[in-house]
């Protein structure tokens, strides 16, 4: 992981991570033919804009509330292995794959984050990042899960 000297370095990353989930959501709504999912990766586009707009206020103010919600992890994703593509576009299958993976990761990066630093309230900003985004992981596995059974 990044090296961090302060709380606006971690700041900054997740900032910049949220943004990057918000190209990633929006360019995959472009990529699949299944307008569900297209309106679906739209919404989680909209999400995490407003996870970063919470995180530049936060920067800015130094303060927040949060409210407590556990996520149960249903782990789909952790036994999914993605396959190589050669098409600029996806399947719905793998947008689903894909985005199952990024949220992996981004809860992953949130719990890290919880896990190290020393300020109690921006530890537990993290840690419920973290739930937000197996929030949105779980989304993905359940329509990955629904698909299969729908094409089976």
């Amino acid at each position: 992981m990044k090296e961090f000297t302060n709380t606006n370095d971690i700041l900054d990353f997740a900032i910049a991570r949220e943004q990057g989930a918000v190209d990633f959501y929006t360019r995959l709504s472009s990529d699949v033919s299944n307008t569900e999912m297209r309106d679906i990766f739209l919404q989680f586009a909209k999400e995490e804009m407003g996870h970063k707009a919470f995180l530049q206020k936060v920067k800015q103010e130094g303060s927040f509330e949060l409210s407590a919600t556990k996520i149960a992890d249903i782990k789909i994703a952790d036994y999914i292995i993605p396959q190589e593509k050669d098409s600029d576009k996806l399947t719905y299958p793998e947008a689903l794959v894909l985005a199952m993976r990024r949220e992996k990761a981004a809860y992953d990066l949130y719990k890290k984050l919880s896990a190290t630093i020393e300020d109690p309230a921006y530890s537990t900003l993290f840690a419920s990042l973290a739930q937000e985004e197996l929030k949105h992981k779980n989304r993905f596995e359940t329509e990955y899960d629904d698909y299969l059974s729908r094409e089976n």
